[in-house]
């Protein structure tokens, strides 16, 4: 049987309205049992969301991610019983029960869309403006992917819902000039244009003319009438021959059916309430009861959430009709592992380093990683938000990627660290690619709400943060990151590096691209550092975490512990106490997070009982875990200033002298 065929003579039988009323009734019900919700977007954008499924959305429901699908983003992620309406709807993994759990505790719908947590969502959304940013990375992705692999292999698009809020927030107009720039023709945004937010009429906030913007940006631009399925229809048949980004404002009605809510700010956050909720049965003529669809629409959403078999099943059979050869390179593409060439690659770099122990800068030894291992890595993708030179993030054989050239591997992501980082998530998210792009450690304020949704996503994006203490000297306390560090590390799921030297540099590079469920944030210095790892063939200590750098005889009477550029200084102060025969051990510290999942005993056997001091050119953040109650630190208490970088170490004191007064202090009070 052609299901496709079916599927269009059973919808025959059954309207429009019925389908959109259908999700708005989901919805509804959801957000009145669980008495809490967003029930105005649902309802406002039933109509576009069902014209977009039923007639244009390449997916099919049995198999969500299979790679071909055209990917949708709910980037109005409060809005999400839409998506959990219609991933019920069209036979996904969410259970009518699941509708029915809303917002409840170990139901597949949470009260935004969770990748990862609900078979169909493609991004976490929520935070508003990140699903449309997301969504360029996707977009981009697909065209890469693309140019790799062609139309047989790689040619889907890549739809975004978004509010007057996404739209608001200042990471979209970074992701909307960006994806203009490169003219991603294949991403289309129907914007829910209601005019309302939480407070009530936009216009209390803001009077931008949204299809200018959108204009001037580079994006095809037009307005419908969001309850006029067939005008949808068309924008959408029309915009998807577009060459250009488009976007399609689509004029709503928030909480449209309910006579006393909708159009008004009391439609978007809350339940319609008992008597709201049969006022708008009555007035869409949906006489049913809660959480029942009948069964021929129920059948005819079924047969929506089928029909993207035959589509699947065609690229199967042109998977299966490819060569070997381009088989092989499409499975890779996917970096689900690292291959040989890579291990022999870095395993060439680590000789070299432990060898001729360069003293050089973290981001200079990290250039030198990735002049080695960009090759080897099918799908590394590179870029920085306009600090290619200071990052040193642009390996050698890399080539720019530009609108009329898809097949490069490095992304000039302009001044946009926030819309940058929104879209590595959105290229990790499409498959295909292993994304890393830099700016400075201080800018990371700007791309932490993305750094936060990788971690929450499990995300395999890395983060090249250079200039990562007051060591980068003359610019100044307003780029020198002294609470960057701490405020990093407190995010779940995140590796935060700060190697100590070349190897170090290395080996953290080969433990963020071994992290296949988390991101990694690499904090490398402007400033030269001596090589102290000589272990050419040894194993990867940073992915300890924390180790030994020196290891006194006979034991020791106080344990530095430093990261980053501080290390070399804490061996220093190693050596001046020897001269007073203190016996110090120096521990280098590169990733705590690692280190906190070592085994208790590796632990204890690095931190020893010895008193400890703690050495980092930031504040003082989680260092009293480590070196506990009675533990000194030397580090920063409050802003840097403009001068050399040494002349900031000596006045703010992170000097050997001054490690080694630290010392002494945490040992005399041990003694008492």
């Amino acid at each position: 049987m052609n299901i496709s065929v079916h599927a269009e003579v059973d919808l025959n039988a059954v309207s429009h309205a019925d389908l959109a009323n259908a999700v708005r009734f989901l919805a509804v019900d959801a957000i009145e049992l669980s008495q809490s919700g967003h029930p105005g977007l649902p309802m406002g954008m039933a109509d576009v969301a069902t014209v977009l499924f039923s007639r244009f959305l390449k997916f099919d429901a049995a198999h969500p991610n299979w790679p071909d699908r055209d990917r949708f983003v709910l980037s109005a992620g409060h809005g999400s019983m839409l998506l959990y309406a219609l991933l019920y709807l069209t036979g996904g993994a969410v259970s009518l029960d699941d509708i029915k759990a809303f917002r409840q505790w170990g139901s597949k719908t949470p009260g935004h869309p969770e990748y990862g947590h609900t078979p169909g969502v493609e991004t976490t959304t929520g935070p508003l403006g990140q699903g449309i940013a997301t969504a360029v990375g996707m977009a981009l992705a697909e065209r890469m992917a693309n140019s790799q692999h062609g139309d047989d292999l790689v040619d889907h698009f890549t739809y975004v819902i978004a509010g007057d809020g996404c739209l608001m927030e200042g990471i979209s107009q970074e992701a909307i000039s960006l994806a203009g720039h490169l003219q991603l023709g294949r991403l289309i945004v129907l914007f829910d244009d209601n005019g309302i937010s939480i407070d009530g009429p936009t216009s209390l906030a803001t009077s931008d003319d949204q299809l200018a913007r959108f204009a001037s940006s580079g994006w095809s631009v037009r307005r419908v009438d969001g309850h006029d399925p067939e005008a949808i229809a068309q924008a959408i048949a029309e915009e998807r021959q577009t060459a250009r980004p488009s976007l399609v404002a689509c004029r709503t009605i928030i909480g449209y059916g309910a006579p006393d809510r909708q159009g008004t700010e009391k439609a978007h956050g809350a339940p319609l309430g008992t008597e709201q909720t049969a006022a708008a049965r009555r007035t869409l003529g949906w006489d049913y009861q809660p959480f029942v669809v009948p069964i021929p629409i129920l059948k005819a959403w079924r047969l929506i959430g089928q029909r993207g078999q035959v589509d699947r099943l065609a690229w199967l059979d042109r998977y299966e009709c490819a060569s070997p050869a381009q088989r092989e390179l499409f499975i890779e593409g996917k970096v689900l592992a690292l291959p040989s060439a890579y291990a022999q690659a870095s395993a060439k770099l680590r000789e070299r380093f432990a060898t001729e122990r360069p003293k050089l800068a973290t981001r200079q030894a990290s250039q030198q990683v990735l002049d080695g291992i960009a090759s080897s890595i099918p799908g590394l993708i590179g870029g920085s938000a306009d600090l290619t030179h200071s990052n040193l993030t642009h390996a050698k054989t890399q080539v720019p990627v530009t609108r009329d050239r898809f097949a490069g591997d490095y992304i000039h992501y302009g001044i946009r660290e926030h819309g940058m980082a929104a879209a590595m998530n959105g290229i990790a998210l499409h498959g295909g690619f292993i994304p890393y792009g830099g700016t400075f450690l201080a800018f990371s304020d700007y791309s932490r709400p993305a750094i936060r949704l990788a971690a929450l996503m499990r995300l395999r994006v890395i983060h090249v943060m250079t200039h990562d203490s007051i060591g980068l000297g003359e610019d100044g306390p307003t780029h020198q990151p002294v609470e960057h560090l701490a405020a990093l590390r407190v995010i779940p799921n995140l590796l935060v590096f700060r190697p100590a030297d070349a190897v170090e540099t290395l080996e953290a590079w080969d433990c963020a691209l071994e992290a296949t469920t988390r991101p990694s944030v690499l904090c490398l210095s402007r400033q030269a550092l001596p090589t102290f790892r000589s272990d050419a063939r040894g194993t990867n200590r940073v992915a300890r975490g924390a180790y030994l750098v020196v290891t006194p005889d006979g034991g020791r009477d106080v344990t530095l512990i430093a990261t980053g550029s501080e290390v070399s200084i804490a061996i220093e102060a190693a050596r001046l106490l020897a001269t007073e025969h203190i016996r110090a051990a120096v521990v280098s510290a590169p990733c705590f997070a690692l280190f906190e999942e070592q085994r208790e005993e590796y632990r204890a056997a690095v931190l020893g009982i010895a008193p400890r001091v703690g050495i980092e050119a930031a504040v003082l953040g989680d260092w009293p875990r480590w070196i506990g109650a009675d533990g000194e630190f030397v580090g920063m208490r409050g802003f840097g200033a403009s001068a050399p970088a040494p002349v900031l170490y000596r006045e703010f004191g992170i000097t050997p002298q001054n490690i080694a007064e630290a010392a002494r202090r945490a040992i005399a009070r041990k003694s008492q």
